[in-house]
């Protein structure tokens, strides 16, 4: 009995020491690894502390199958999961009906906010006031501009304007401001609208440039059915007839490259908006049709769509819209780097590249150095 008793006093002697150090260790951490407690400070906003599940957010967006898609998903992703968050993103590869089937369901799900991405219809409009009417705080990219009109709801975009302005403006310096061109362009996204107003001014400005010829597509094949429509093109303009492509998204231009490519139609230069590794791999490519882009970091833009809807949910103010810087790069400007360019060192290339503090809280920062991997 008495060795029953001794074995006893120390089995709960061992639990209480192994109890108290596992508590004092405790006391120098704000994130418990065993129990996923979070210990936030006062600087963290309340609505963000208090939150016992952890925040959850969705991303939904209705174009796909290209990279631009990947990084900007990416982006998003990566940010909110830097602070803590936990991050569901969804691409319907152009399908109307499961972009907002996706969106109907993050209603039910329980996510404390949500962010759209090239909502381009009237029923976007719709879905997006069901959100904010549950309380689910909302930020767009590049989707329904009537969607301002909706209380609360923050619309974000690449300055599309300065993007084409850009783009053509070296499309014109390449060409001497004399060319007949091919216009690669799809109706029925807010972004290519505002393109189109700028390129529709551009020629109207620069007689010496004129278009023969026009495709567009928005499906998961873009790329696929470009190639085949350029190659058609340059069959019907041959040599001396045709000596440029303006091309209003990267999906767009890639075709169009490798179209040019294998024709071996050199004297055909092509212009381009939107950047992803892939695109720079084909630009840096011996005897690339590509000879620039105009472009923000897709990455960058779904961090920044995700900061401003984290400053939402934590019931801080927020712009009614806001619009992401270009930038230009030239093929001249990553052959003189002298080494292979991606999206990871492109800011070596191109100054100020894929960086922005832009709605970046100094509470945001501390979640950050919290749950620094």
């Amino acid at each position: 009995m008495n060795k029953k008793f001794l074995t006893l006093t120390l089995a709960i002697t061992m639990t209480l020491v192994t109890g108290l150090t596992g508590c004092g260790s405790k006391s120098d951490k704000k994130v418990d690894a065993d129990s996923k407690k979070v210990e936030y400070s006062k600087n963290i906003p309340e609505k963000i502390a208090k939150d016992s599940d952890g925040i959850k957010i969705m991303v939904i967006r209705k174009i796909g199958g290209d990279d631009h898609t990947a990084q900007y998903l990416a982006g998003a992703k990566k940010e909110g999961e830097s602070m803590g968050f936990k991050v569901d993103t969804f691409t319907a590869n152009g399908d109307t009906a499961k972009f907002h089937d996706a969106i109907s369901q993050a209603m039910e799900k329980g996510y404390d906010g949500v962010i759209i991405s090239h909502g381009d219809d009237a029923a976007t409009i719709e879905d997006v006031k069901k959100l904010t009417e549950k309380g689910i705080p909302v930020v767009t990219f590049d989707s329904n501009s009537d969607i301002q009109n909706i209380k609360g709801v923050t619309m974000t975009s690449q300055d599309d304007e300065s993007l084409a302005k850009l783009a053509l403006d070296e499309l014109k310096k390449v060409t001497n401001g004399q060319s007949k061109l091919a216009y690669l362009w799809v109706d029925g996204f807010p972004p290519m609208v505002s393109r189109n107003k700028v390129y529709t001014q551009f020629l109207k400005d620069n007689t010496g440039i004129k278009e023969l010829d026009r495709f567009g597509v928005a499906a998961a094949d873009t790329s696929v059915q470009t190639q085949n429509a350029v190659s058609a093109m340059l069959t019907k303009y041959p040599k001396g007839n045709l000596d440029a492509i303006f091309a209003t998204w990267d999906a767009f231009a890639i075709g169009a490259a490798r179209a040019v490519k294998e024709a071996n139609r050199t004297d055909v230069k092509i212009v381009g908006i939107d950047i992803s590794n892939a695109d720079i791999q084909l630009m840096q490519e011996e005897g690339s049709p590509w000879v620039a882009t105009a472009a923000v970091d897709p990455k960058l833009i779904g961090a920044v769509n995700l900061r401003i809807l984290a400053k939402k949910i934590a019931g801080e103010e927020t712009p009614q819209t806001h619009k992401m810087e270009a930038s230009l790069i030239t093929q001249e400007q990553l052959k003189k780097a002298g080494k292979a360019v991606n999206m990871d060192n492109l800011s070596e290339v191109v100054p100020g590249w894929g960086k922005s503090d832009a709605f970046q809280e100094a509470w945001m920062t501390e979640l950050k150095e919290m749950f620094k991997k």
